[in-house]
C-alpha cells in the first residue's frame, strides 16, 4: 500500500511558476512509476506527465511541454512537478498517481494504469 500526499498548489498570476511535490510513504518508491494528472471543475481528469521508476524516462501532454518539468528523488521518496509560464487553463486540481510497476508502457496517460493516488492541490491561475 502507498500513500500519496501532494503539496505546494496556491494561486498565481498569468506567467507565475509553482512546484508541487508528491510525498510517498513506503521504502520501496523507486520501483513504482509516477504520473501527475490534473481535474478543473466539470472536466474529465487529464493527463499531465509520467516518470519511470528510475527517472530515466519521461513524458509529456504537449499542453504543458517546454513549460512543466516531471522528477523524483527516491531517496526522499517524493515525486516534483516544475510548473513556469502558468496560464489560466492550467487551473486544476493536480494529483499525483502510482503505478505498481516501474515502467510506463505505453498506456502512462490512462488514468487505469495508476494503482494509488493522492487528494489533490488546488492550482489556480488567475489572468
Amino acid at each position: 500500500q502507498v500513500q500519496l500526499v501532494e503539496s505546494g498548489g496556491g494561486s498565481v498570476q498569468t506567467g507565475g511558476s509553482l512546484r508541487l511535490s508528491c510525498a510517498a510513504s513506503g521504502r520501496t518508491f523507486g520501483v513504482y512509476a509516477m504520473a501527475w494528472f490534473r481535474q478543473a471543475p466539470g472536466k474529465e481528469r487529464e493527463f499531465v506527465t509520467a516518470i519511470s521508476g528510475s527517472g530515466g524516462i519521461t513524458y509529456s501532454a504537449d499542453s504543458v511541454k517546454g513549460r512543466f518539468t516531471v522528477s523524483r528523488d527516491n531517496a526522499k521518496n517524493t515525486l516534483y512537478l516544475q510548473m513556469n509560464s502558468l496560464k489560466p487553463e492550467d487551473t486544476a486540481v493536480y494529483l499525483c498517481a502510482a503505478d505498481r510497476f516501474s515502467t510506463l508502457g505505453t498506456n502512462y496517460a490512462y488514468t487505469g494504469k495508476y494503482d494509488y493516488w493522492g487528494q489533490g492541490t488546488q492550482v489556480t491561475v488567475s489572468s
